[in-house]
């Protein structure tokens, strides 16, 4: 895997790639994520499978802002005052799954409810909004170990198992 700077240019080669079902290792405001497409079942099923994560452990889906996490999402009063003060941000809301939701039943681990999160780091941020679609994104590391906070570890650990 090359490490790639954070520009324009590479910004379209990671959605390229996450376009035709790859996985990308992209920055958060914490960690480094493994990102895939949330809708596509076998970028789900790579997750599962380079991480050494369990399929019952469902998978956090990063929107690009409050409004995309509501079509998954059914938010009652109190989530919605907690995205409204705190998204974008290194929080996580639980949420019963809409029924028109195109979110794998792979990420959900087959459960009525979905994991949604809306990051503040910009590049994560411009790779959810140019993609166009959510992404699945569980830290970037092989599953129980710990959570990646720069490329090299991601380079370390997952290198030559992902895209980009």
């Amino acid at each position: 895997m090359n490490t790639f700077k954070p520009t324009k240019k590479n910004l379209l080669l990671a959605v390229n790639k996450l376009k035709r079902g790859k996985l990308v290792a992209f920055p958060t405001e914490t960690v480094y994520g493994l990102g895939g497409d949330a809708t596509c079942e076998n970028a789900i099923l790579n997750i599962y499978r380079i991480k050494k994560r369990p399929s019952f452990n469902p998978l956090i889906i990063h929107c690009s802002s409050t409004k995309n996490a509501m079509k998954i999402g059914q938010f009652d009063r109190l989530s919605q005052k907690l995205a409204n003060n705190f998204w974008p941000g290194p929080l996580t809301i639980v949420l019963p799954t809409k029924s028109s939701s195109r979110i794998s039943k792979l990420a959900t681990a087959g459960l009525q409810t979905v994991a949604l999160r809306v990051p503040k780091n910009k590049f994560a941020l411009d790779l959810i909004k140019l993609f166009g679609k959510p992404i699945a994104a569980p830290s970037a590391n092989p599953s129980g170990k710990l959570s990646p906070t720069s490329a090299n570890h991601v380079k370390k650990k997952l290198g030559k198992k992902i895209d980009m």
